[in-house]
C-alpha cells in the first residue's frame, strides 16, 4: 500500500522561502504559496542569485535585472510582496559560512516559523544530477535554521541589531523524492501557472512550445503525480523536517 502524505503543519503565520534562482519556487511550490497567502499567512522570498547566468543568449549584466523583474512578477501572482536577493554569483554559489550567515541573517530579520527551500540532495529522484547551486542553498538553509537561533554563531549579526531567532519549527523541502507532507494545489493552481509564466524570457529559451501550454502541462503533471498519496487531490509535496 502506498504511504499517504500528511497535510502540512498549519500552526504558523510567517514563512521564509530560500532558493538559488528566479523560477525555483515557481517550478516547485507556487500553488501552495498561493493558498497560504489566501489564508493571510506572510511569505517572503529570498533568492541567493538573480539568475544572471541562466540564459546563454543574454549577457549576465542584462539578464540579472530582467530575471529579477520576472521573479517579482511571479511572486506577486501568488500574493508575495517581499522578494529579496543576496547577490551570490549564479552558477558558482559556494556552500559555507558566508552563505549560512546571509541566510541566518534573513531568518533573524523575518522571524519565520516555517522555512522553505528546494531539493538539497545530489540528484532529482536518482535520475538527473542536481545543480551545485541548488545543493548549496538547500543545505545552507537547513543549517541556517540552527545558526539563526544561536547567539554564539555569527555574533556580528547581533552587532547589526539582528537578535537570535530560534522560532523556526519546520523546514519544508520542495522538489524532493522523499516527500512526507503535501498541500492541496486546487485553489492556487491557476495562479501558480501565471506565476511560472511570469518567467517568460527564461521559458522561451527552454522550449519551443507555447509558454502557457508548457507551464500548465508541467504543473498539472507535477501536482497530479502526488494525488495518489493525498486523497486523490492534486498537491504540492514537501519533505518536512521538524526542529
Amino acid at each position: 500500500m502506498t504511504q499517504q502524505l500528511e497535510p502540512m503543519p498549519a500552526d504558523w503565520r510567517r514563512a521564509l522561502a530560500v532558493v538559488a534562482h528566479p523560477d525555483d519556487l515557481e517550478y516547485g511550490c507556487a500553488a501552495a504559496v498561493a493558498g497560504w497567502t489566501d489564508e493571510g499567512r506572510e511569505v517572503t522570498y529570498l533568492l541567493a542569485t538573480r539568475g544572471e547566468a541562466g540564459i546563454d543568449t543574454i549577457a549576465p549584466d542584462v539578464c540579472a535585472p530582467l530575471r529579477e523583474r520576472e521573479q517579482r512578477a511571479g511572486a506577486a501572482a501568488v500574493g508575495v510582496a517581499s522578494v529579496e536577493f543576496l547577490d551570490h554569483r549564479d552558477g558558482v554559489i559556494e556552500y559555507g559560512t558566508a552563505l549560512r550567515r546571509d541566510i541566518a541573517a534573513a531568518v533573524r530579520r523575518h522571524r519565520p516559523e516555517l522555512l522553505i527551500t528546494l531539493n538539497h540532495r545530489d540528484t532529482w529522484g536518482g535520475v538527473a544530477w542536481n545543480t551545485p547551486d541548488h545543493r548549496a542553498v538547500g543545505r545552507a538553509t537547513l543549517d541556517a535554521a540552527g545558526d539563526a537561533g544561536n547567539r554564539w554563531i555569527f555574533p556580528e549579526l547581533r552587532e547589526q541589531g539582528l537578535e537570535p531567532w530560534d522560532g523556526v519549527r519546520w523546514i519544508a523541502v520542495a522538489g524532493t523524492d522523499r516527500p512526507t507532507h503535501a498541500v492541496d494545489a486546487t485553489s492556487g493552481f491557476e495562479r501558480s501557472v501565471q506565476s511560472l509564466l511570469a518567467h517568460r524570457t527564461y521559458i522561451e529559451v527552454l522550449t519551443e512550445e507555447d509558454p502557457e501550454a508548457y507551464c500548465r502541462a508541467f504543473l498539472t503533471g507535477a501536482t497530479a503525480a502526488a494525488a495518489e498519496r493525498f486523497g486523490g487531490r492534486p498537491a504540492v509535496t514537501f519533505e518536512v523536517f521538524a526542529r
